[in-house]
């Protein structure tokens, strides 16, 4: 399997070019963000416990997360690979992701990292919550994930560099400019 973690801040373009990833390589997408969201909308009993921490800025734990992507990554035992989006948010969840994926025989190919100007990042955000109505893209509520981004997150570049699986993406520019980065590095990956 052709296992990709996507990284980057909020609104670095994610989801994005995990679409373009799926239609030219042929891989499935699991978006932590999309699964936590549906959970919400459907008003079920973890929908409602993430809400709680969402709206505040916060990650959800990993445990319920964990919990959650372990089912999904059952339901994708046939796929060509799976694009990671949105997890692993953690150093332990990149742990319990690399378990989980030995466990199946497989691991991660490679952690591509978007790489966008904060500035960019808020202005992006901004536009989004204005068009889709998302009641997390507001300055404040984007100022706190940043920061929860920084803080939390951004120590998992780290970790991949050790792994040898970590690769920086220029995140500005045309979507297709972009996506022709991704595709030569995952072409790599694909005959290495």
């Amino acid at each position: 399997m052709l296992n990709v973690v996507i990284f980057g801040a909020p609104g670095s373009g994610k989801g994005t070019q995990s679409e373009l990833i799926m239609k030219e390589f042929g891989l499935d997408h699991i978006s932590t963000g999309e699964v936590l969201r549906s959970e919400i909308k459907n008003e079920t009993d973890l929908g409602k416990i993430a809400a709680g921490y969402i709206d505040k800025g916060q990650l959800v734990p990993d445990a319920l997360i964990i919990d959650i992507l372990s089912c999904v990554l059952d339901s994708k035992q046939n796929a060509k690979g799976v694009i990671f989006d949105g997890f692993p948010r953690t150093i332990p969840q990149a742990q319990a992701l690399k378990k989980m994926l030995n466990e199946r025989g497989t691991d991660v190919a490679v952690m591509l990292n978007l790489e966008v100007e904060e500035n960019e990042l808020i202005d992006r955000l901004l536009a989004r919550g204005k068009l889709s109505g998302r009641s997390d893209d507001n300055l404040e509520t984007i100022q706190l994930r940043l920061d929860v981004y920084h803080s939390q997150t951004a120590p998992l570049i780290v970790h991949y560099k050790q792994e040898g699986k970590y690769r920086s993406i220029k995140g500005t520019g045309t979507i297709e400019y972009i996506f022709e980065q991704i595709k030569n590095i995952i072409a790599t990956c694909q005959t290495s």
